[in-house]
């Protein structure tokens, strides 16, 4: 699947589902930074490691429908064993395309055990709680996928960046302090593990896009009218913070990523093929949920056939 590398269209449809988990697997882990404490953001960057030209958009939206059919597939596994649930969180700057993503690779996934919540900026109920209220009230229940466009990670970026926000939140002054980031950051961690232990596995996902595609972006979103709805001047705004915003990634993520809730930082500048690393991350999760479907005792198995045998010969 997910690699598209060296393969071709007709390879890809005949692959079977252990060896598109087996690329999922080994594409994701290309992104995933798991033991944060050396992270450094410029060590990931903005293109693929590979080239994708016209010639290859068949190959890529093959292997693409492969990691939706094989998502898919785990999903529904998980919706029936009903022990584990996944929380998949997106974060980027604006035009990084978490909206394209979310919309492309859960396209086959069944509506009634997946849920996704995006977040803007907190209304008056919210920020009469602790920052991660909102958040806690949206988390799947087990056996569903959930997806967080946004999260409680905005309050270590657009809030860290834009301090004013944060005098804002009603929050006692002696706690406003120059520790409140790295315990802000230490909370966030200790939530994050505290989920884990209880059945909810969390992978972070940051769409890491350059400042020249947002802007290629920006201009489409302006010159195409069915996407100016799309477009806000405080795009423009937020996009002169810029470094700001990429010294809170890296900081986020050096903090919050671990072994068990890892943060991926994903190439976007190519949509397509961020949509392929996407997939294949959250393949890569649920595979390593040891899924299967609930087991069936021998009594069970023997009422089933009897019923069988009472279909098959007209008696019911």
């Amino acid at each position: 699947m997910i690699q598209v590398e060296k393969l071709t269209k007709e390879a890809l449809k005949k692959m079977s589902d252990e060896e598109i988990i087996r690329r999922a697997k080994k594409l994701a882990k290309r992104y995933c930074v798991g033991n944060g404490k050396d992270f450094k953001l410029k060590d990931f960057s903005t293109q693929p490691k590979m080239e994708l030209g016209p010639e290859d958009k068949p190959l890529v939206k093959e292997a693409l429908e492969q990691g939706i059919q094989e998502l898919t597939r785990l999903q529904e596994v998980l919706y029936a064993q009903d022990r584990w649930s996944l929380l998949v969180i997106f974060q980027a700057m604006d035009a990084a395309g978490k909206d394209g993503a979310i919309k492309h690779v859960l396209s086959g996934v069944n509506p009634q055990g997946c849920h996704v919540t995006s977040f803007k900026a907190p209304s008056a109920e919210e920020l009469d709680h602790d920052f991660l209220w909102r958040c806690l009230k949206e988390l799947p229940e087990r056996g569903r996928i959930g997806i967080f466009n946004r999260s409680y990670y905005e309050e270590v970026l657009v809030v860290r960046v834009h301090e004013a926000i944060l005098r804002s939140q009603k929050l006692p002054q002696k706690l406003i302090t120059k520790k409140i980031w790295d315990q802000r950051l230490e909370d966030i961690r200790n939530f994050e593990k505290y989920l884990d232990r209880n059945g909810t596995k969390i992978i972070k996902i940051f769409l890491h896009v350059s400042p020249e595609e947002q802007k290629l972006r920006f201009l489409d979103r302006i010159e195409d009218k069915n996407k100016n709805w799309k477009f806000s001047t405080s795009d423009i705004k937020e996009r002169g913070y810029w470094e700001d915003y990429m010294k809170a990634y890296e900081k986020a993520i050096r903090q919050t990523s671990t072994k068990d809730s890892p943060w991926y930082v994903i190439p976007a500048d190519n949509k397509s093929y961020a949509r392929i690393a996407v997939a294949s991350a959250i393949i890569s999760a649920l595979d390593g949920l040891n899924l299967h479907y609930p087991a069936v005792s021998e009594e069970k198995v023997a009422e089933l056939q009897q019923i069988k045998s009472q279909l098959l010969s007209g008696e019911s």
